[in-house]
């Protein structure tokens, strides 16, 4: 590839790529990724997140999640999919739905559970839950939460997803540092409980849980 196109992929504009530079530009970008002890193989493309490796968000998320008997599971705004890729690796009994408002992302969130023969996964178009099918509900429901997503779209979010989660299911969310207050804050009153699993350097990971009924 030509100095110009590698100076396209830092986001500089560059007059004289070639068809051949322009070409490799628009071939995917290959991921081999080991998450939660499973070797993964996933396809990005420029336009989504992180898409030539798997963001420290996600790594910290995965570290730091607890799963028992998985019945279904919901990854909101997933991107190309590792988060839900890897919990339908990890977990082949559960039903893993995988949604995000970007059309490219849910292409090839689909085309890399089908690449990695996780049968058990699916991606759909749905703005939040909006498209989530029916009364479906969830044992645990995983997010990397952007930082710009909105605090009104958030606490939709975080409302429609508490209605969804079974008795004792998990809401599990890395987010950057500076949305945990506002985190904890909305996980106690949506939940009425705030647990932090990690902090690191820059993001938290928070989980919070529905009670069971009395």
């Amino acid at each position: 590839m030509s100095q110009t196109a590698l100076a396209a992929t830092d986001n500089t504009p560059a007059k004289d790529d070639t068809p051949d530079d322009l070409a490799a530009l628009r071939r995917d970008l290959n991921i081999d990724a080991t998450l939660l002890g499973h070797e993964l193989s996933l396809h990005s493309t420029w336009g989504l997140f992180s898409p030539r490796q798997i963001d420290a968000g996600t790594m910290l998320l995965l570290n730091h999640v607890s799963l028992a008997e998985e019945t279904a599971v919901l990854d909101v705004g997933c991107g190309y999919g590792p988060l839900g890729l890897a919990l339908a690796a990890q977990c082949p009994q559960a039903a893993v739905h995988m949604v995000d408002k970007d059309f490219v992302a849910v292409d090839y969130a689909q085309a890399n559970a089908q690449r990695n023969r996780l049968v058990n996964a699916q991606a759909y178009l749905s703005n939040g839950l909006s498209h989530v099918p029916g009364e479906m509900t969830f044992s645990t429901v995983v997010s990397n939460i952007p930082a710009k997503v909105g605090k009104e779209l958030l606490f939709l979010m975080l409302k429609e997803i508490e209605h969804r989660l079974q008795p004792g299911g998990q809401l599990v969310v890395v987010t950057v540092n500076g949305l945990r207050q506002y985190i904890k804050r909305n996980f106690n009153e949506v939940f009425g409980n705030y647990q932090k699993l990690k902090q690191g350097k820059d993001y938290t990971v928070a989980r919070a849980h529905k009670p069971h009924a009395l």
